[in-house]
């Protein structure tokens, strides 16, 4: 699963399914995970905080719309779903998991093509609401955020961040100004399976503030709440160091 492409959590009963949309999604340029039950798919989407879920809502161990109610509990990640083209109940369940959170619901059989137009959809309206609303473009000191871009530029230079660093400097931007616990910087960036390990936060906090802040040493805009998490400087006049 390395690589530079965005990561998809397939999940789905069928192996032969399975097997069918990995090979057009990897075509696509995703790097893909799989799980064919909907314990399993929690499981899959804590440890490895994808960029996006491709959910069949028929599962083994009952439906996918629970599965979209659990992960919804602590991510805002795209989840497309997959539905029968059917009268009721699949129809209901449709609605049903559109109702629970997810961004789009496909119907079965679907041509590819309009697959992954929906998923591409599902990705940009996904990094459009995620941040401040009708703000695409974050700026703080001499940084400049660009969301849909996924790209951060510091000055005139452009700033290379891995991809939990965008993600953490984000988070911390969406919140701006309010303190943001360790538990919650750890859900969102990494997943509820890393929720304790404060490690990866303080290493990734360290790497931020080297590129981001004038003086690492003393930051101004990445400020830590000590006992509690980080905070991101509002605007105004920068933060006492």
């Amino acid at each position: 699963m390395t690589g530079p492409g965005p990561l998809l959590l397939l999940v789905a009963r069928c192996h032969e399914q399975r097997r069918s949309l990995r090979h057009g999604l990897l075509a696509e340029g995703y790097r893909v995970c799989e799980a064919e039950s909907g314990t399993e798919a929690v499981s899959q989407a804590e440890s490895y905080n994808p960029d996006i879920v491709l959910l069949d809502l028929e599962l083994p161990d009952g439906g996918g719309v629970g599965v979209i109610r659990r992960l919804r509990t602590w991510t805002r990640i795209p989840i497309v779903a997959l539905a029968e083209h059917a009268p009721e109940p699949a129809e209901h369940d449709a609605l049903a998991a559109l109702d629970a959170g997810a961004d789009d619901c496909v119907k079965k059989p679907c041509e590819m093509r309009e697959l992954f137009a929906r998923l591409r959809v599902a990705r940009r309206r996904a990094s459009w609401v995620s941040e401040r609303p009708g703000e695409p473009v974050i700026r703080f000191g001499d940084v400049r955020l660009d969301v849909l871009r996924r790209e951060v530029h510091r000055g005139d230079r452009r700033v290379h961040l891995t991809p939990h660093e965008f993600r953490l400097v984000s988070v911390l931007a969406r919140n701006a100004g309010r303190p943001v616990t360790h538990r919650q910087l750890l859900c969102e960036v990494w997943g509820p399976a890393c929720a304790q390990q404060t490690q990866y936060l303080r290493v990734c906090m360290v790497r931020l503030r080297r590129k981001l802040e004038p003086d690492p040493s003393r930051p101004r805009w990445l400020i830590t709440e000590v006992g509690v998490g980080y905070r991101m400087h509002d605007g105004g006049p920068p933060a006492a160091p």
